[in-house]
């Protein structure tokens, strides 16, 4: 090989021990180089949060944004306490997550059983297909008042939930069975598989990276139909604080419920990363 190639990224990489070999010491090198990388990012994370926490203080203690429009971090710690102790807040976030949840699954389970209808009938694909275009394109907040009349007050939750997660899961997810390799199909057809088979053997494993891409959108759709629902008709979860706080005017409880509505949005994120990591290694 010609000394003036690139170096590619597989060969700059230590190979890494045989079993029950000790490893080399430009192995433990790259080791301890990706340790002190993946110590650097959270640092740079923390210091960034840490930052933005900073700012906000002291912007709003000095007046140069309004302190009564945008609260700040040393305030929210009392109103979290008195929401915690006083104003059920546990309950208000329980109901939140929940009908995430509940919205997560149901989108879940009719965007991939209708992804695979479509990939099954070709024809059904190209009947349906620009009414899901169409259905995603619509502003699903203009749902709300039927979903309110249809399910009531606690169920039009879950079915904003479902509005606005389900049509982008359908999409992706079929696009997703799309791009399986023709030739995977044609070879397990020649095997003798029925089409059932190749859904279950083929499209379906070799849709797990667009199955996990699918998850970690659903969560937060879900999560944004949930909010949009309770601004409108609910009358606990996360949303309608917001709203109710605002209406009162008390920026401290909006503030304090953004807030938590972020950590239990972490909270999610990291639950479908985990499940990725877990998947990468089942299917790599």
């Amino acid at each position: 090989m010609n000394a003036s190639a690139p170096v590619t990224m597989a060969q700059s990489l230590p190979a890494a021990p045989a079993p029950g070999r000790e490893p080399s010491p430009a192995y433990r090198a790259w080791q301890a180089r990706e340790q002190r990388r993946r110590h650097l990012i959270t640092a740079t994370r923390i210091a960034l949060l840490c930052a933005f926490l900073v700012l906000w203080e002291v912007l709003a203690k000095t007046h140069v944004v309004n302190p009564m429009l945008t609260s700040y971090p040393s305030a929210l710690w009392p109103t979290f306490l008195d929401l915690l102790h006083n104003g059920n807040l546990i309950g208000h976030t329980w109901a939140t997550f929940k009908a995430t949840l509940v919205g997560f699954a149901l989108s879940m389970v009719i965007g991939i059983g209708v992804a695979a209808g479509l990939w099954w009938s070709d024809f059904a694909h190209k009947v349906l297909d620009p009414f899901l275009v169409i259905a995603n394109a619509m502003p699903k907040i203009a749902f709300v008042p039927i979903f309110y009349i249809w399910l009531g007050s606690e169920y039009s939750v879950y079915g904003m939930a479902v509005a606005i997660a389900v049509f982008v899961t359908i999409m992706v997810v079929f696009d997703g069975f799309q791009s399986i390799d023709p030739n995977k199909i044609k070879l397990a057809r020649t095997l003798g598989a029925s089409r059932a088979q190749v859904l279950q053997l083929v499209v379906l494993p070799g849709s797990v990276p667009t199955l996990v891409a699918a998850l970690k959108m659903n969560i937060g759709l879900a999560l944004v139909g949930v909010i949009v629902g309770e601004f409108q008709s609910a009358s606990e979860g996360l949303g309608f604080l917001i709203v109710n706080g605002s209406q009162i005017f008390q920026l401290n409880v909006v503030m304090t419920a953004i807030v938590v509505l972020g950590l239990l949005s972490g909270l999610m994120y990291f639950v479908i990363a985990r499940i990725e990591a877990a998947m990468a290694k089942r299917y790599a």
